[in-house]
């Protein structure tokens, strides 16, 4: 049964959206604020986070940080801004979707539930597999990626970005399909999120992200995976 830690200091949002996903299943933690939140997030095993973008100690942004520097669990960031610009502001500290206020219930279900059917998603085709001399290695079997030697916290998107392209080397992916992979085909943001992700990864497995040498970008096309030389 997954458990889902939702972060608002709404009491009415929290008692809605707890009950909501209780009648689907699933587990809740609920926090008004962020160091409870962080406590839960420490001391239980979390598999998503609806976090606020308001609270009364500290920024929804702030704990999203937070979080992303120790776990790579699924973070469903909700707020009331509507500008894209917001939403890739968060998407660029690690959140992995936005719900703009006021929303579905359903709707919010029916979202936790393709992140996390998303987030499961994420199997490479041999257990571990290296490149370059071991300078990168993706270990699917304990979903974990390291450059040279040094294990990298990826955000689940970039963990499924990273296993979609190892998964097909040299095949260009448009941003479109990058989209419906990994963002799931009902996603209606655009392709500046993509972009945002890919921009993300190479910051964390590249050794200079201004000339990549694994995520290479086709023009006019999207793109591709060069890996260089593997083993697994």
């Amino acid at each position: 049964m997954k458990t889902i830690l939702i972060v608002d200091d709404e009491p009415k949002l929290l008692e809605v959206v707890s009950s909501y996903l209780k009648k689907d299943g699933f587990l809740t933690l609920e926090a008004s604020n962020g160091k409870d939140a962080l406590h839960y997030i420490s001391s239980n095993n979390v598999d998503l986070v609806v976090l606020d973008l308001m609270l009364p100690d500290m920024s929804g942004e702030e704990i999203c940080q937070t979080i992303r520097r120790q776990f790579s669990v699924p973070i469903l960031m909700l707020t009331a801004k509507v500008n894209e610009e917001d939403r890739i502001k968060g998407l660029s500290i690690g959140a992995d979707d936005y719900m703009v206020k006021p929303f579905s219930p359903r709707e919010f279900v029916l979202r936790v539930k393709t992140i996390l059917r998303r987030s499961g998603d994420r199997e490479l085709l041999a257990e571990q597999i290296t490149y370059n001399d071991g300078e990168l290695t993706i270990a699917a079997n304990k979903q974990e990626v390291y450059v040279k030697g040094q294990l990298v916290n990826l955000t689940p998107n970039e963990y499924k970005l990273l296993i979609t392209f190892a998964r097909h080397p040299n095949r260009i992916f448009s941003r479109d399909e990058l989209i419906e992979k990994i963002l799931g085909f009902d996603y209606e943001g655009g392709t500046r999120t993509i972009d945002q992700h890919v921009k993300n990864l190479r910051q964390k497995i590249e050794s200079n992200p201004k000339a990549p040498k694994y995520i290479v970008t086709v023009f006019a096309m999207g793109y591709k995976f060069t890996g260089g030389s593997s083993h697994v």
